[in-house]
């Protein structure tokens, strides 16, 4: 039951936001809310006993079994789906919440300023007025942004300082996101990116000794293959305004700025959410002193962070659902339980095809440490190749997928820097992730040995 309704409600918050037939913000919340309670109202039960069994023990007294009568386990799946479910969701996400924020509004901030005004100046004399060579050098930063596997740190980073550029070139904004988004997925499958090391974690926890290089090395010829491919597109959009423009040793500052916030990013010398609250502060007093400039700017910038954190907090609580309710792990058995042993030496490219898709219903925790190894053991009982399942799961399972899937915070911080929709952004991106994903499977069974 708890499959059922774990898949009901990811098909069914997909199929809202996607077909927009409400926002994003009420598919993520009014959705998992409805399911969520019927999974507290079928969960009660044993959560009652279990609380009066834990009363009798510490008390020292004999256990005497409640009775659970409908008003009480209706009560009792409120309390479950608040606290539990969608409390303990919403307080894993505040810190990442207040971040996005802060991020938000630092980075608006800064394109105000005209911080990136001479990169993307010496940008275009390299790239003149020719959109290919933009979205080429856009990919290309979306990759050397993510060398430290942080798609936080990518989207920050490659969103803002390549918006002018297509700005002024007026194309459309959802090309950089799915661009910056394939850029970040493909190097995603390096060594030290998340997906890779919980692959290799998993193998090795099944007695296949292999690292994250040695995976990445394994699937070199496919990694190479899905750098290659990317789409591009051309389309009218609105130029931004100089004059809140810094000159002088104020620009100097702030790009000095940037890079001591980026370094204490990936140093973890602070929280990213305190890093962007202080650097923030810090940039407003230095570059608008006035406090009516000051409350003008972020008053400009604070419909699009209100709505940004807005989302989050639904993702929050949407995820809380999924995974505290158990309809998560129920999934988890449900998918591996349908896979026909036949199949055989064919598994691993089958996995590989439908890795992308998969991101938008397993978090790579679920996935690479739930789904994988089973689906491993079976190939290596009907005689294949383990360790394939696991090249096959990082061609695109939270890797080129991870910037589409409504289960990453990152995917709403992309959305929200880009000023997209979550909908527009998968019917946009999807198709381009898969693309590339099953151009690497195609590479991998010629040339990686998935099918041995």
């Amino acid at each position: 039951m708890l499959a059922v309704l774990g898949f009901v409600t990811i098909l069914l918050v997909l199929a809202l936001i996607m077909s927009k037939k409400v926002s994003t913000l009420v598919a993520l919340i009014f959705v998992p809310a409805i399911t969520g309670f019927i999974a507290a109202f079928i969960n009660a039960p044993n959560v009652i006993i279990q609380a009066a069994q834990a009363a009798a023990e510490k008390a020292g007294t004999a256990y005497v079994e409640p009775v659970i009568t409908f008003g009480t386990r209706f009560t009792k799946a409120l309390s479950i789906l608040s606290a539990d479910y969608m409390g303990k969701g919403l307080s894993s996400i505040v810190a990442t919440g207040v971040m996005f924020i802060f991020a938000i509004l630092f980075f608006s901030t800064c394109s105000d300023a005209g911080v990136f005004d001479p990169i993307i100046n010496r940008i275009l004399k390299f790239t003149g007025e020719d959109p290919v060579k933009v979205c080429i050098g856009t990919f290309l930063i979306g990759c050397i942004c993510h060398l430290d596997g942080s798609g936080a740190t990518t989207f920050l980073i490659a969103i803002p300082a390549c918006m002018p550029l297509f700005q002024k070139l007026k194309m459309n904004l959802w090309v950089e996101a799915t661009i910056v988004a394939l850029a970040a997925g493909i190097m995603n499958v390096m060594p030290w990116g998340g997906p890779t090391v919980r692959a290799a974690a998993a193998m090795s926890g099944l007695g296949y000794e292999v690292t994250g290089s040695e995976l990445w090395v394994g699937i070199m010829p496919a990694w190479i293959a899905g750098l290659e491919v990317t789409g591009l597109t051309e389309a009218k959009t609105t130029s931004t305004s100089n004059e809140l423009a810094r000159s002088g040793w104020r620009w100097y500052f702030n790009v000095a700025l940037i890079l001591v916030i980026l370094y204490i990013l990936v140093t973890n010398r602070l929280s990213p959410a305190i890093t962007f609250m202080i650097g923030y502060c810090v940039l407003l007093i230095v570059n608008y002193p006035s406090v009516d400039l000051q409350h003008k700017i972020i008053n400009s910038h604070a419909q699009a962070a209100f709505l940004m954190v807005s989302i989050v907090f639904a993702a929050g609580a949407f995820t809380g659902v999924v995974k505290n309710s158990g309809m998560l792990a129920a999934m988890t058995d449900a998918l591996v339980s349908i896979i026909p042993t036949s199949m055989g030496t064919f598994i691993a490219p089958v996995v590989g095809l439908f890795s992308v898709p998969l991101s938008l219903l397993f978090d790579p925790d679920s996935y690479y440490y739930g789904v994988m190894p089973v689906i491993a053991n079976a190939v290596s009982a009907m005689g294949g190749n383990a360790l394939a399942v696991a090249k096959a799961s990082i061609m695109g399972q939270m890797t080129l997928g991870f910037p589409l899937s409504p289960l990453t915070g990152a995917t709403f911080l992309l959305l929200g820097l880009s000023g997209q929709d979550l909908g527009d952004h998968q019917k946009h991106t999807l198709p381009y992730a898969w693309f590339a994903s099953a151009i690497m499977v195609a590479v991998g069974c010629v040339a990686c040995g998935l099918l041995f």
